[in-house]
């Protein structure tokens, strides 16, 4: 899995790239969590999330937002974050042009910068977005989601609580023929401390049944 650097709008973005050996694959970008508080795109559940759709044959990028790592720049509340994201799906579809279908997946901060990407990017075909910080952030932009996808999330949650994420999936509306799955893990903390592999494995059902209804 080779490092790369890419040009963000605030200098340059260290990542880790997948390119499965057929090049006209499903596309994704994995989120890290808040850069303040130790996220990097070496986070397990960045990892645990990123290795699951390279299993499903998806080629994939994580990568460190501004400020992190060997990455250029400051930490810029979230709108920076906001940019960098959007520069690294850039940079991945130019390496898949004729990908069939790009997906932007993200865990906590990743989360919440992935579901605000979904506003702004109308190619996005699905999201996954582990343990969105329901309860710390503004997610009345997602209304309505234009995309659908899956949320996960741990009932023991420390940070998040899950009746803050329930209440965000109840008050947030769809458009036609948009559904937002939702997948609650009992005895999960925000970490998913010893629930990586369950984690794993609902992402991948997801992955799965999403793309065997398009006959993959």
């Amino acid at each position: 899995m080779p490092d790369i650097i890419f040009q963000g709008p605030a200098g340059r973005l260290e990542g880790k790239y997948f390119a499965q050996k057929q090049p006209e694959v499903p596309i994704v970008v994995v989120l890290h969590p808040h850069p303040l508080h130790s996220g990097t795109m070496n986070n397990k559940v960045t990892y645990r999330i990123f290795e699951t759709f390279v299993r499903y044959g998806f080629s994939a990028l994580r990568f460190n937002f501004r400020g992190v790592g060997n990455s250029e720049g400051v930490f810029d509340n979230g709108v920076g974050e906001l940019s960098d994201a959007a520069a690294a799906l850039d940079w991945l579809h130019a390496q898949h042009p004729h990908t069939p279908e790009i997906w932007l997946a993200g865990f906590s901060f990743g989360a919440w910068t992935t579901m605000q990407m979904l506003m702004r990017r109308p190619d996005l075909k699905r999201f996954v977005a582990v343990a969105p910080p329901a309860g710390l952030y503004d997610f009345s932009f997602l209304s309505p989601c234009p995309t659908s996808g899956l949320v996960v999330y741990g009932n023991h949650d420390e940070i998040t609580p899950s009746a803050d994420t329930e209440a965000l999936l109840k008050r947030t509306t769809r458009q036609k023929g948009i559904t937002i799955s939702a997948a609650k893990i009992n005895g999960a903390d925000h970490f998913f401390t010893h629930q990586q592999d369950e984690l794993a494995g609902t992402v991948g059902a997801y992955i799965e049944r999403e793309l065997g209804k398009r006959g993959r």
